[in-house]
């Protein structure tokens, strides 16, 4: 026999695991097959050897014998005994040579047969415990169902018995009382049953907020009903006149109702601000805040589950807005106790985001109460007095936050700028934090104000700090710039990238006023061209030198390349952009762009030489590479001023008067500050016109001029072109500037 470990247990104690391994060890037992022992030495090789041990038995101070371990057997068989078996322990040890030597004999197939056999029985035994334990799932499931089952025909009940109760009571009270001499006895009983009823309705109207099952909400809706029951049959008594009313009359269910759920709102709120609202942040929230917040959400909590229980009353109660005009009353007094106290100014501005946003936006307008709440009927949480105070101790406040924060953040990037620090590089170009922070300052505190503050006109109490932080801004590079410092350009690239950042925010947001965004966007432009002025000074003084050539003989014949030679030259300044934002670099390469065509154009109308076809050919050509090289470098959205050198080149090359009038008032549509001047200026270039040509074109250009021009106008250029020395141009052509203004 091989071991088996017996107890005295029951299998029902026993574990999953201790039954599947006893019961195959007991399987392996019974199917391993019997052992053949040699006859002669039978009796020597079973006799077994017992050594006993008294267990709680031994007398003081001896010693027990230690069993001889060379007569037990390594596997013995064990008998464990329960409580029935007394104190004392026999262990037999069982030593059978002859097994041990067929055991081996057996080998390795004996083995494989006992473990796939052990396999096959474990398997088994898994779905046995598997169908048991489906089996008593669904004698659990059945169970619970039979308890849903005897729940709900007990709700049934009870419901059927209280609407039965107050009929039965109704008709025992007419009948009693339409006796001539009624019992007191039976009045007296009567009018227990009746409180005892009108109890059982008060503690169903209690629990509406835990009500959640249909029929639930029937038991509710019986209950509304019999005090609706009860109200008529108040009236009834109430007109008759025949004899007297019971003592029990009226019963005021509708007035005790609502009384009832005054005290319910009442309670409810009051233990809301004693527990905790489950907000991770909520540790962290100052007392005024935790209790507003608390009261806020159980306010919204209760007034979403008034409306599933609307329909368990009759319109004409009206529940919705009853219970929130309670739980506004209720709230609104709260508000009012804590806005008289001490209030901080973070407190303050929770508040009011309680009372302009929270409340009348998110729980009034919710999407279930949206409709079914009248709200212009509850009106605010606070007095328009108390409001006015609160709203202007939090501006107040908010104001010296802004400028203490915007402050704060200048000193910071100002210190930076004068310890020597460079600029962080993000993505490959320089970067300063100093926009982010000012935009977060305002932006936040803006969209703060938007849910706190009626009266959004006073919003503009904040932004003033942003013109005045620009301001000073500006002001803060410009010295900066003047002082020569080794890392200005580092600091002007970054500060350049924070100019447009600022610059797009003012121009995108509309919470400026009109005067505002004027100051702001003109100290931007301040602070752009002290920032491009440090790249474009030593390019303006090429570009004078360069441009001096224009207009002689060696460029008209085309023997000096002047263009080309200016072009290398920028090539070699432009040439350390790479590291300053994309925007920035495209606005910067504009500026040069256009600075070079001003020196061209200027330089044109200051010669005193008469253009020809050879020249008008030249002004293409050199508007062409002045393009290119632009473009190349990503300076996109100038090729208007490429178009305007090949236009006035094209006034140029043409003869014909006809055709030069209608290309000059084509230029004048496209630029409306070309001016009078001007167009003398170049049809001073011109050889060939007569004076009355040129009348006659001036006429045209200032007919069109006033019309409305074409849609596709440029930008303002020819303004920043001075032509003073055109009287001089006009008397050698012997022309009066009178003669376009009085025409003969």
């Amino acid at each position: 026999m091989s071991p088996l470990l017996v107890s005295n247990q029951t299998s029902a104690s026993l574990d999953t695991d201790t039954i599947l391994h006893n019961l195959s060890l007991l399987l392996t037992s019974s199917q391993r097959p019997a052992l053949t022992r040699p006859a002669s030495n039978a009796s020597e090789h079973f006799k077994p050897k017992i050594i006993q041990t008294h267990v709680n038995s031994q007398e003081p101070g001896e010693t027990e014998n230690p069993p001889d371990a060379a007569a037990l057997d390594p596997n013995p068989l064990r008998i464990r005994c329960g409580p029935s078996c007394g104190s004392d322990t026999r262990l037999f040890a069982l030593c059978s040579e002859s097994e041990t030597k067929v055991r081996e004999e057996a080998g390795d197939v004996q083995e494989n047969n006992e473990k796939r056999r052990k396999k096959e029985f474990k398997l088994k035994i898994h779905a046995f415990f598997k169908k048991n334990h489906k089996q008593e799932n669904r004698v659990q499931a059945a169970d619970d169902n039979l308890e849903c089952v005897e729940e709900r025909q007990q709700e049934q009940e009870e419901e059927e018995l209280l609407e039965n109760i107050s009929r039965r009571l109704m008709v025992q009270e007419e009948q009693l009382f339409s006796q001539d001499t009624p019992s007191e006895q039976e009045q007296d009983q009567l009018h227990k049953d009746f409180e005892a009823l009108i109890v059982q309705v008060w503690i169903t109207i209690n629990n509406t907020f835990i009500f959640s099952t249909p029929q639930q909400l029937k038991v509710l809706k019986s209950a509304v009903a019999i005090i609706q029951g009860q109200e008529e049959q108040d009236r009834r008594w109430a007109g008759c006149v025949d004899g007297p009313a019971p003592v029990w009359r009226p019963q005021k269910c509708v007035s005790t109702h609502n009384n009832l759920l005054q005290n319910m709102v009442e309670s409810r709120l009051k233990e809301a601000v004693g527990h905790d609202s489950g907000e991770p942040s909520e540790s962290t929230w100052s007392p005024v805040k935790k209790e507003v917040f608390r009261l806020g959400k159980c306010v919204k909590k209760d007034l979403l589950a008034v409306v599933k229980v609307k329909d368990c009353y009759p319109p004409q109660m009206d529940i919705i807005n009853l219970y929130a005009g309670l739980y506004h009353q209720r709230f609104s007094s709260r508000l009012a106790d804590l806005a008289v106290s001490d209030l901080g100014t973070d407190d303050c501005c929770y508040v009011l985001l309680w009372v302009n946003h929270c409340y009348p936006c998110e729980i009034l307008k919710h999407k279930e109460l949206d409709g079914k709440v009248k709200a212009a009927c509850l009106g605010s949480l606070l007095l328009p007095e108390t409001l006015n105070q609160l709203e202007e101790q939090y501006l107040t406040g908010k104001q010296d936050k802004v400028k203490l924060w915007l402050q704060t953040v200048l000193k910071t990037e100002e210190q930076s700028w004068m310890n020597g620090s460079t600029p962080k590089i993000v993505d490959a170009f320089y970067y300063s934090p100093l926009a982010v922070d000012v935009i977060q300052i305002i932006d936040g505190s803006l969209s703060e104000l938007s849910h706190v503050i009626r009266d959004q006109s006073k919003a503009q109490r904040v932004t003033q700090h942003l013109e005045a932080f620009l301001i000073s801004y500006k002001k803060r590079v410009e010295e900066f710039v003047k002082g020569n410092h080794w890392n200005v350009i580092p600091v002007v690239k970054a500060q350049l990238a924070c100019e447009e950042q600022l610059r797009d925010y003012v121009t995108g947001t509309g919470r400026l006023s009109e005067e505002q965004r004027r100051q702001c966007l003109h100290s931007l432009s301040a602070l752009r061209d002290c920032g491009y002025s440090c790249f474009t000074c030593p390019i303006h003084a090429q570009l004078k030198m360069c441009c001096s050539q224009l207009w002689t003989p060696v460029w008209l014949d085309g023997s000096l390349p002047v263009i080309d030679a200016l072009l290398d030259f920028m090539s070699q300044q432009l040439t350390d952009l790479a590291d300053l934002q994309p925007v920035c670099r495209q606005s910067l390469l504009h500026i040069v762009y256009e600075s070079v065509v001003l020196q061209y154009v200027r330089k044109m109308m200051k010669a005193r030489v008469k253009i020809e076809e050879n020249a008008a050919q030249q002004i293409v050509e050199d508007a062409q590479n002045i393009n290119d090289f632009f473009s190349e470098r990503g300076c996109s959205g100038s090729s208007w001023l490429s178009e305007m050198l090949c236009s006035i080149a094209e006034i140029l090359r043409l003869k014909d008067p006809g055709s030069v009038q209608l290309e000059m008032a084509f230029l004048a549509q496209r630029f409306p500050d070309l001016s009078d001047a001007h167009v003398l200026a170049l049809l001073s270039l011109k050889t060939g016109l007569s004076s009355s040509d040129v009348r006659s074109i001036r006429r045209s250009v200032a007919e069109n001029r006033s019309t409305e021009g074409s849609a596709n106008r440029g930008p303002l250029f020819f303004s920043k072109v001075k032509v003073r020395w055109i009287n001089a141009a006009i008397n050698q052509m012997g022309v009066l500037t009178s003669a376009c203004q009085n025409p003969k």
